[in-house]
């Protein structure tokens, strides 16, 4: 091949432009270890419960699909209800101070179901309460870490720093479902709860040696006087994602998506255990099947983003990846559990690759004084998708029958690539510049990302 040939290719080769060697390791920040650490209590705490309170629910109060259906949307009714305010709120605060008391207040929440249980004062009614405020404080953890991560590591580490904590997210999954549903049968699930306050506490507790001047507040704290006017801060947060391309490409993607896989995960308690007869392990196991299908594809985002750049990587995963969650409602007993759980596991490489290479480009594409407001948009946006997810799954589970909800879910996940492969992102290679002077910026009207 010619020379000039050559030297045309090295130039397009978005390998040499995007990762370069000397980039900085986020490992080499004291902060971000902690974080870190503090991030595997809380996410192997959070996954327990996952699987314990709803077979709580099932198993020793005898709540049916709808009831079900009414708990999962509670669990991420916080997101619609104070999603937008929050990130406001984070945007004033220390992060560091709200990421201990989030940790702390779940804790102790958590701890309440066993007591309750073993007084016999635990009720359905008083479940949800007890699900709807972790909610609240999860909502207040989820927004104050994705706005400090930019701050804790810089710009040049943020896509090996969100898969690393992908990645703890999807071993997590594995690890701590699969401990979820073996605790659920040697304990009973009232009792495998405790586990799960354990790690929230011990998160907390990790998260004090953070440094006290780690993640301050950011700038519009400062720039907008004592008394900023929550309402137009909140909406200069909506106006970032929602007329932004490439933002709202990514925000609707994830809607949908997660609008499947929650109306899938509501349903697959009842499925299990009613009407296939199987065991709260076998439940765990089907979790961590996706568990490591979100840790693969987070491994597998930056050599994707490197061969065909970051947003081409992204549409490329969905496109090839998204349609396996046609095989989930699949499943049966026996051979049909096995393809079901491949379709699962593909799906799950799909949302891992996406969780690192879209989270990246949301970080990149905002500027510092923005970050709190616009994760809180996408919180809002995402997770409250799926409090409407799982109403919808109990309606449809308890009105028509658990597997019709399982494929209304299945055809979602499979159409949720189509937002990002429609918009600019099919041609994006590069993680964008951030400009200084816009970043830097308490108002950024003008800002294009």
């Amino acid at each position: 091949m010619p020379t000039f040939l050559l030297a045309s290719r090295r130039l397009r080769s978005p390998r040499r432009a995007q990762h370069p060697r000397a980039a900085r390791s986020p490992w080499r920040t004291r902060d971000f270890r902690v974080l870190f650490s503090a991030s595997v209590l809380s996410t192997l705490g959070t996954n327990v419960s996952y699987v314990a309170v709803p077979l709580i629910a099932v198993l020793a109060l005898d709540a049916g699909p709808g009831q079900v259906g009414l708990l999962g949307s509670l669990s991420t009714a916080a997101f619609l209800l104070i999603g937008l305010p929050a990130g406001a709120w984070v945007d004033r605060m220390r992060h560091r101070t709200v990421l201990i008391a989030a940790d702390l207040v779940r804790a102790a929440l958590l701890a309440w179901i066993p007591v309750a249980w073993w007084c016999e004062l635990l009720t359905f009614w008083s479940l949800c309460a007890v699900v709807f405020l972790n909610g609240v404080a999860t909502v207040l953890f989820d927004v104050a870490g994705q706005s400090a991560l930019p701050r804790l590591v810089g710009p040049a580490a943020l896509v090996p720093a969100n898969s690393a904590l992908v990645s703890l997210m999807a071993a997590g999954n594995v690890a701590g479902r699969g401990a979820g549903g073996a605790l659920v049968q040697l304990l009973g699930a009232p009792l495998a709860v405790v586990c799960s306050a354990v790690g929230h506490l011990g998160s907390g507790l990790q998260l004090m040696w953070m440094a006290r001047k780690a993640a301050p507040a950011t700038p519009v704290a400062q720039a907008t006087g004592p008394g900023p006017n929550l309402r137009a801060q909140i909406a200069e947060g909506l106006r970032h994602v929602l007329r932004h391309a490439e933002l709202r490409a990514l925000a609707l993607s994830g809607a949908v998506g997660n609008l499947g896989a929650v109306m899938v995960n509501t349903m697959l308690p009842v499925m299990f255990t009613r009407d296939l007869g199987l065991s709260a392990g076998a439940l765990g196991l089907f979790w961590a099947v996706g568990g490591a299908g979100l840790f693969v594809g987070a491994r597998c985002a930056r050599p994707l983003a490197d061969r065909f750049g970051h947003g081409r990587g992204l549409v490329v995963a969905g496109l090839y990846l998204g349609p396996a969650g046609l095989l989930v409602p699949l499943m049966d007993r026996g051979g049909w559990l096995w393809v079901a759980g491949a379709g699962w596991f593909a799906f799950a490489v799909r949302t891992g690759t996406a969780n690192v290479l879209g989270v990246s480009l949301r970080q990149r594409l905002t500027p510092s004084a923005l970050l709190g407001r616009m994760n809180a948009t996408f919180r809002f946006l995402l997770t409250g998708t799926m409090a409407l997810a799982a109403a919808l799954a109990g309606a449809i589970g308890a009105y028509s029958s658990p597997r019709a909800a399982l494929w209304a879910g299945g055809v979602l996940l499979a159409l949720s690539f189509l937002p990002t492969l429609l918009s600019p992102l099919r041609g994006r290679r590069d993680l964008p510049v951030e400009e200084k002077a816009c970043g830097s910026a308490p108002k950024v009207a003008g800002c294009t990302g």
